[in-house]
């Protein structure tokens, strides 16, 4: 007769597996809270401390930590010695192992939870014997999941499990419980940058193709979920989401979570092509449209407030990929779902801001860094012309601080308080991203009050000549150039006002 251990906190399809087991010709081993199930049900059920001749002791602590269970799991069946060992020591082989550990994570998402509280749901026993039974997996099947409850059955049922499932079974326990040990070091950990990084994601979905139609891919989220993310926003309708639809996303809902006013943030390629500010959502979406009307086709469009009709209908006459807002009204999204590969999501914007730390992969490393989360306002700029801004140039500017910083290096944007008019991204210089910025801005409305935002320093002071040639009177850049007398000295002479706010804002 083969025996199984069976020890779960996740009581899911346990009776019903342990029946098929008892009907496969297992006998099963048992304890606690699984073996009370067990028995209630009416499956023999053998404890665990009749194998071990120890009591369960320290409150549950210690139950399975023995020879008796580590022996019976880690010998070799086809070595000898091995088996004349258990022979000796009376010890039965166990066959298989099917153990779920202590919810550790569901207690620390808990609010208010105690550290006492969560340190009691570190599993020891649990990740022992898993981790026995899948270095013996050749000879010990190792289930950690109830998704395989029935396939295990299946092929107990038409013979030996063969190799590839046994492996495969091994590789998802250690799986699990690596994503489990890093869950528990990043709870303890104080440090902000530890000497090793384990970390615990979870596959949300498979992904049709990666950035391009040839790469595979696929999107994880982190195991503590993310409050504002795209990970966590619930789709409504459409096609699912691609590669570089998540990627966009994710950089909209950087800008929007910006704003605490209605506003509408347009993403095309990681770079926002208008961001709109305004009393209510439907002006805000006017304002980002005519941001840029031409670059929002195709577009991903995050708004902060409830869309309603009004504004549903004047979306729906454009082709856009996807539309992320709090919720839309019936009425809304009746109109908007006329498009059926037109993705609309929803997301609770009010969810707390975090200051994560973020991560970019590397070829043989990780890049981690604090997300870049400062917001300047006037009160952190310095003056440093002649000509003062006007407070509704320093509004501008304000503006335009926040946007340039999600805007890929070379950064510049062309603004006013309420829109952005030319955005000029990703040049290999500082002034081909001004002459883009200001050529896509200089017809459109509102032009005559904008403002230029520079999300580093001018190293000459050809920007600053470009600009005010086009009309520019009002610039915000970070200084710190060995040149910024330069710049300040062509602001004086051409009548522009120019204030440092003291940090760069790189983003690549």
């Amino acid at each position: 007769m083969k025996t199984a251990l069976l020890s779960v906190s996740d009581k899911t399809g346990l009776v019903e597996f342990a029946q098929g087991l008892v009907a496969q010709g297992y006998r099963i081993l048992s304890t606690g809270g699984t073996q009370k199930v067990l028995a209630a049900a009416n499956i023999a059920v053998t404890p665990v401390e009749d194998v071990t001749h120890f009591p369960e002791m320290l409150d549950g602590r210690v139950k399975t930590l023995h020879p008796a269970i580590h022996a019976a799991l880690l010998a070799k069946r086809d070595d000898p010695e091995h088996m004349a060992t258990l022979a000796q020591q009376k010890i039965t082989p166990i066959d298989l192992v099917c153990v779920n550990l202590y919810p550790f994570k569901q207690t620390i998402m808990q609010p208010a939870v105690t550290e006492a509280a969560a340190i009691e749901q570190i599993d020891i026993g649990g990740p022992s014997m898993l981790r026995s039974a899948a270095k013996n997996f050749a000879a010990v099947l190792p289930l950690v999941d109830p998704a395989d409850y029935q396939p295990v059955l299946t092929a107990l049922a038409a013979g030996e499990v063969d190799q590839a499932f046994r492996r495969q079974l091994a590789t998802k326990v250690f799986q699990h419980t690596a994503s489990y040990d890093a869950l528990i070091a990043d709870y303890l950990n104080t440090e902000e940058f530890p000497a090793t990084l384990p970390l615990a994601y979870e596959k949300k979905q498979a992904l049709r193709y990666g950035e391009n139609s040839h790469q595979k891919a696929a999107f994880y989220q982190t195991a503590l979920p993310e409050p504002y993310s795209i990970a966590q926003a619930q789709q409504l309708h459409g096609k699912e989401l691609s590669y570089n639809n998540i990627k966009d996303c994710d950089a909209a809902l950087r800008i929007s979570r910006e704003f605490s006013q209605p506003a509408v943030v347009a993403v095309k390629h990681m770079n926002p092509c208008g961001v709109g500010l305004a009393a209510d959502i439907e002006t805000a979406w006017d304002r980002a449209f005519a941001a840029d009307s031409t670059s929002i086709f195709g577009g991903i469009i995050v708004l902060n407030r409830e869309v309603d009709v009004a504004t549903a209908e004047k979306m729906h006459q454009l082709f856009l990929e996807i539309i992320i807002a709090p919720s839309f009204t019936p009425d809304a999204f009746a109109v908007l779902a006329q498009k059926k590969n037109l993705r609309l999501l929803s997301l609770d914007i009010s969810a707390p801001e975090q200051t994560e730390l973020e991560s970019v992969s590397v070829l043989g490393g990780l890049l981690r860094q604090e997300a870049d989360q400062v917001h300047e306002t006037a009160a952190d700029f310095e003056v440093v012309t002649k000509k003062q801004p006007t407070a509704a140039q320093l509004k501008a500017l304000e503006f335009g601080q926040i946007i340039v910083k999600h805007v890929k290096s070379n950064a510049i944007v062309v603004a006013t308080a309420e829109q952005t008019l030319g955005i000029g991204a990703g040049q290999m210089n500082r002034v081909g991203s001004v002459e883009i910025a200001i050529q896509a801005a200089k017809d459109k409305p509102g032009y005559a009050d904008a403002i230029l935002a520079s999300d580093a320093f001018f190293p000459m002071d050809d920007s600053v000549a470009y600009a005010a040639a086009h009309g520019i009177t009002a610039i915000v850049q970070p200084g710190g150039s060995i040149k910024d007398k330069d710049s300040i000295a062509k602001a004086d002479e051409l009548g522009v006002a120019m204030v440092f706010s003291g940090r760069r804002h790189f983003r690549h």
